[in-house]
């Protein structure tokens, strides 16, 4: 399995742009996936310059309603007609950051590549996608000022839009997610990969605050388990650094350009 940083917040490779936002191009050994857009048509753009064919991309996955995952869909759809975009049905829902509206453009509800997914999907016999809304949460779900908007009223977002991907090859599992908002400790303990690609949403946090204990407790968590992590995109630089003291060869870093052999 081949894994491709198209779109995130910092560069590998000179010749790529960057913006806040995540795209991932997944080679497997008989499928190409396009796991979220970015915020812009900028994961088109590094595509082009790394050599990255989207218009034979297979299938997309939309990990969750935000702009930053979900902003390039309309160029995706100029330069391939005929992959479907599999996304929650939760996902046109309203959402809102400190009143800010965050969510996707409202006409892509009509796309017919859009294919609507409730809590699990399998895409084959090795790929499916998962909600995990079955599962009980051992830890708590930090909304970080996000909200959803209800009948006209603004209440905290429970991430019901977010779903995940999981791949088997070789005899592994990899779990990619696109910014982990139900928990990154609750996530690992309603599954656990051999690998997991994806942002923590760490980035919030303040270092000189309640941020390093934080950040503590979950890489002693993390650390409990065999798989290795990838992360970029919403861990934030500086908490990714504080991780990777604690963690060492057990996290890594993904920024736009690089690829993983896995």
């Amino acid at each position: 399995m081949r894994i491709t940083c198209l779109a995130e917040n910092t560069a590998g490779n000179a010749c790529c742009g960057t913006e806040h936002g995540l795209s991932l191009y997944i080679e497997t050994h008989d499928k190409r996936i396009l796991f979220d857009t970015g915020a812009s048509g900028l994961f088109a753009e590094n595509a082009e310059k790394l050599g990255i064919p989207l218009d034979a991309v297979d299938v997309a996955v939309l990990s969750h309603g935000h702009y930053d995952h979900g902003g390039g869909l309309e160029r995706f759809f100029q330069l391939n007609d005929h992959a479907a975009v599999y996304a929650n049905r939760n996902v046109f829902d309203c959402f809102m950051d400190h009143e800010r509206y965050i969510g996707l453009d409202q006409k892509l509800y009509d796309r017919p590549q859009v294919r609507f997914v409730d809590d699990m999907l399998y895409l084959s016999e090795w790929a499916e996608l998962r909600t995990f809304r079955e599962k009980k949460t051992a830890y708590q779900i930090l909304s970080d000022g996000l909200s959803v908007k209800k009948n006209g009223t603004l209440v905290p977002e429970r991430f019901n839009h977010e779903q995940y991907l999981l791949l088997r090859e070789n005899g592994k599992s990899f779990l990619i997610s696109g910014c982990s908002h139900k928990g990154i400790l609750n996530i690992m303990n309603w599954y656990v990969p051999d690998v997991l690609v994806g942002g923590f949403h760490f980035f919030r946090l303040d270092m000189n605050g309640e941020g390093p204990q934080i950040l503590n407790q979950t890489a002693a968590t993390l650390k409990q388990y065999q798989t290795v992590y990838y992360t970029c995109h919403c861990t934030g630089t500086e908490q990714y650094h504080f991780l990777k003291e604690q963690m060492g060869e057990q996290l890594h870093y993904l920024a736009a350009g690089d690829s993983l052999e896995l």
